[in-house]
C-alpha cells in the first residue's frame, strides 16, 4: 500500500475553450488596425489590438504577405487572451504605404479575417454550387518531367487548369491544382468526373513509384478548400516527412545550435548563410524559447508562422527584425495543449520542420516569368518544352488574370547544373512560337535577396526590448490618417 501511495502522477491541465464565448469575445472585441506613417521615416507601422485566438498571428501575417507587403520586423505579444501585434512594413519597392487604397485593403482584409466562417455544412453546400470546379492536391518523389506528364494528362481529360502552385524539397513534390473541365467536353464535374481525373493522374505518380514509397493524389476537402494555397503546400510537405533530412547549421555566437546535425567550421561562422535554431525549454512559465538565424528574404515570417501554427505551438511573445541580409527570430511558444514538458526528440523535430520550413521557399535555379492569353493546354506546352530540352521545374506558380494567363517557373537542368545559355535561347525561340511571351528572366544571382543598405546594429533580444517597445506603442494607436 505504501508503494502505490507513494507513484509519482503527472497532472496536465488543459485550457478550456468555449467556442461560442469566443465568437462572443469577437464580437465585443473586434480587431482595431492602426497605420503610422509618422514615427518612422523609412517604413510604415501596422498596429493591430484585439481578442486572440489560436491562428490569428497566421491570418495578419498571412494577409500582409498576400498583399505582397514586405515585413521588415515586428513585435509580438499575445498572452491572456488578448493580442497586440506591431509589424515594420514597406510595399515590395522599399517604400513605405501611402497609397489610400491599399491601406483600406489592409485594414479590411485583417477585420474580415476575423469574421466566422461557414460551419461544415454550409462548406458543402457552397462547394456542391461550384461543380465547375475541383482542386486536387498531390505528392510524391520529385523527378524530372513530372508537372509535364501531369498537365498533359489533364489536357488529354479535357481539363483546363484554372491555378496550379508546386513546390520541390529534399526529393519531394507537393502541388495543388485547380481545375475546370472545358467547354468542348459538354461535362460537369461530379464524383464520377472527377474519380476519373483523379485515377488517371494516380496513374501518373505510382509509374515511378515503388509500392512502400508515399504519393498521394487526392480531391481537396472542403475545409483545406478554404486554405490559402501556399500554407496548404507546407502542411502537404510536412505530411509528406520532407523534414526528415533537414539540419540547422551549428555555430554562429549565442546561437550555436543545440540540436544541429551538420557543424560548421569556426572560420565559417561569421559567413555561414545557413539556417541555425536554438531551442530552450524556461521552466519558470512553460515557454519553449526558439532563436532562429537565416538569410532574410520576403514571406520568411509567413512561413515561419505556418510551421509553428501546424505544428500545434501557440506564439506568445515574438521579435522579428533583421540586420543587412540576415534574420533574426525569436519565439516564446507553448504548446496548444497546454502541457509545458519539452522532450530532446520534440525539440528536434520541432527545429527539422521550422528549418524545412524556411528551405521549401528558398529559390533554386533559373526563374522565368511568363505571360500569354489564357487557353485549354498552356500548362502541358509550357512543361513540355521545359522536359524536351531537359530541364527540370524546381518550382511553379500560374494563374488567371482576366484573359491573361501568368505564370513563374524556377527551372534548371535535369543534372542540378544551372541552365546554361544556349539551351535558354531554345526554350524562348520554342516559346515565341508557341505564343508564349517570356516577360522577365532571372539568374541564379540576381535571385538571391537584395537588404537594403543599413549599419549592423547589435542582434536583439526579446526580453531586453520586446517588453519596452511594446508599452510605448500601445499607448500610441492612432486610427489611419486620411
Amino acid at each position: 500500500m505504501n508503494d502505490l501511495l507513494q507513484v509519482k502522477m503527472d497532472i496536465t491541465y488543459t485550457p478550456y475553450a468555449d467556442r461560442e464565448f469566443e465568437v462572443l469575445m469577437e464580437r465585443i472585441h473586434p480587431p482595431r488596425v492602426c497605420i503610422d506613417n509618422d514615427s518612422y521615416p523609412d517604413c510604415t507601422l501596422v498596429k493591430v489590438d484585439s481578442a486572440n485566438k489560436h491562428g490569428m498571428l497566421l491570418e495578419i501575417v498571412q494577409v500582409l504577405t498576400d498583399l505582397d507587403i514586405v515585413i521588415s520586423k515586428s513585435y509580438i505579444s499575445s498572452d491572456g487572451g488578448w493580442l497586440m501585434d506591431v509589424f515594420h512594413v514597406t510595399d515590395h519597392h522599399g517604400n513605405k504605404i501611402t497609397d489610400e487604397k491599399l491601406m483600406h485593403r489592409i485594414q479590411r482584409g485583417i477585420c474580415e479575417s476575423r469574421k466566422i466562417r461557414p460551419s461544415m455544412n454550409q462548406e458543402l453546400c457552397l462547394t456542391k454550387v461550384l461543380t465547375d470546379q475541383m482542386t486536387l492536391e498531390i505528392t510524391g518523389i520529385d523527378r524530372p518531367g513530372l508537372m509535364s506528364e501531369m498537365s498533359a494528362a489533364l489536357t488529354q481529360l479535357g481539363c483546363h487548369v484554372l491555378s496550379a502552385v508546386a513546390w520541390t524539397h529534399n526529393g519531394r513534390a507537393a502541388c495543388v491544382i485547380c481545375i475546370e473541365d472545358t467547354p468542348k467536353t459538354g461535362l460537369h464535374i461530379n464524383s464520377t468526373r472527377a474519380s476519373q481525373v483523379q485515377s488517371q493522374l494516380e496513374n501518373v505518380i505510382e509509374a515511378h513509384h515503388h509500392d512502400n514509397e508515399l504519393r498521394s493524389v487526392k480531391l481537396a476537402s472542403p475545409s483545406t478548400g478554404q486554405t490559402d494555397s501556399e500554407r496548404r503546400l507546407h502542411q502537404l510537405m510536412a505530411e509528406d516527412r520532407d523534414y526528415g533530412e533537414c539540419c540547422s547549421c551549428s555555430g554562429v555566437d549565442e546561437l550555436d545550435d543545440l540540436y544541429a546535425l551538420s557543424p560548421c567550421c569556426k572560420e565559417q561562422k561569421k559567413k555561414c548563410d545557413a539556417i541555425h535554431v536554438r531551442m530552450e525549454s524556461c521552466k519558470e512559465n512553460g515557454y519553449l524559447i526558439i532563436t532562429m538565424r537565416s538569410r532574410d528574404r520576403p514571406k520568411l515570417l509567413f512561413d515561419t508562422v505556418c510551421a509553428l501554427t501546424d505544428l500545434q505551438y501557440i506564439v506568445h511573445h515574438a521579435a522579428v527584425g533583421s540586420s543587412g541580409s540576415t534574420a533574426f527570430q525569436e519565439y516564446y511558444v507553448t504548446r496548444k495543449n497546454g502541457t509545458t514538458r519539452y522532450s530532446e526528440a520534440e525539440k528536434r523535430r520541432v527545429a527539422q520542420c521550422l528549418t524545412a520550413a524556411v528551405e521549401r521557399r528558398i529559390s533554386q535555379g533559373l526563374r522565368l516569368d511568363i505571360c500569354t492569353s489564357n487557353r485549354t493546354g498552356l500548362l502541358s506546352d509550357v512543361t513540355r518544352i521545359f522536359r524536351e530540352n531537359g530541364l527540370s521545374i524546381t518550382r511553379v506558380e500560374i494563374g488567371i488574370r482576366g484573359e491573361e494567363a501568368l505564370g513563374t517557373f524556377y527551372i534548371r537542368e535535369t543534372s542540378g547544373e544551372d541552365v546554361s545559355p544556349r539551351t535558354l535561347e531554345r526554350v524562348r525561340q520554342e516559346f515565341g512560337e508557341a505564343g508564349i511571351v517570356v516577360k522577365r528572366i532571372f539568374s541564379n544571382e540576381t535571385l538571391e535577396y537584395e537588404a537594403t543598405a543599413t549599419e549592423d546594429r547589435p542582434r536583439f533580444s526579446l526580453g531586453n526590448m520586446l517588453w519596452s517597445q511594446l508599452e510605448r506603442l500601445a499607448y500610441n494607436f492612432r486610427p489611419i490618417r486620411s
